[in-house]
């Protein structure tokens, strides 16, 4: 089955059990998923009920779509995501995020636990993402190209929307929230990196080091999403800090930011939301 099959499969399977037009999809990263069961819930899919989509296999990750609104935004929330390192080919890490553009998501707001290689940043900073590096893994557009989605050779000079991330901006002023900005970098993972492996990332520019999101973006872009994210540094790289790194460290991190990141998200959302319609009137 070709990837595009794939996609048609699943949407299908998805639109046999659910009757919701999302405007916003949002990945919740690791530590964030209670946020899905704190809005006016309308429908839920389970991941392994639908036909051909990848499941997740990192603990913290639930996996199902949540539907319903956020303060009024209609929203799709994907609890929990897939990641390259377990396995999947790339087009199935993307599968999700062309299956909520085909539910009718225009944003994509993805969230993400990361590791801060620019020592000014502390463990619980968040990070808007201005841009991304992902040379380090395979593009989410090899192969034929999903014509139905976006051209062969898409421009990636604004990944993430300016206009949005200036809201993003605005939000987190308004709520006496401490936002950095910087530049993400997607490694593979599952391991976390060497010290000279985070050397080399902040020689390359990247602010923040993670395990996913670009790939999405990527794909986002391509389908003609506006796109907006957020990073829970969550600790520092090695070779910044005296503490070996663990999975372990980084639940209790985001677990311990999660109420603040929750109020920025839900905040910026509807923000996000009332600027679009006044763009649109």
């Amino acid at each position: 089955m070709t990837p595009q099959e794939k996609l048609k499969k699943c949407y299908e399977s998805f639109r046999q059990r659910i009757d919701f037009v999302p405007e916003v999809a949002l990945i919740l990263g690791s530590g964030l998923g209670a946020l899905a069961e704190e809005i006016d819930i309308k429908a839920e899919l389970d991941y392994k009920d639908i036909e051909g989509f990848p499941i997740s296999t990192v603990p913290g990750h639930k996996g199902r779509f949540v539907f319903g609104y956020m303060d009024g935004v209609p929203v799709v929330i994907m609890q929990g995501r897939v990641h390259y390192y377990e396995g999947y080919p790339m087009t199935d890490i993307v599968l999700p995020t062309r299956l909520m553009r085909l539910m009718g998501a225009k944003v994509l707001f993805v969230t993400n636990a990361s590791g801060g290689c620019n020592p000014s940043f502390s463990a619980g900073d968040f990070m808007l993402i201005t841009d991304h590096i992902a040379n380090f893994v395979p593009s989410p557009l090899i192969g034929a190209n999903f014509d139905e989605l976006g051209t062969r050779f898409p421009d990636m000079s604004e990944i993430y929307d300016k206009d949005l991330r200036e809201v993003v901006v605005k939000t987190a002023k308004d709520l006496d929230i401490k936002l950095q900005q910087g530049v993400y970098i997607q490694l593979t993972g599952p391991n976390f990196e060497t010290p000279s492996e985070v050397k080399m990332c902040r020689m390359f520019g990247a602010d923040a080091i993670g395990m996913s999101t670009a790939c999405e973006a990527v794909a986002a872009n391509h389908a003609g999403m506006k796109i907006v994210g957020i990073s829970c540094v969550c600790n520092l790289a090695c070779g910044l800090s005296e503490n070996p790194l663990s999975h372990k460290e980084v639940i209790e991190a985001s677990d311990k930011a999660a109420p603040l990141f929750k109020k920025l998200i839900r905040s910026s959302i509807v923000n996000i939301h009332d600027y679009l319609e006044g763009n649109q009137k």
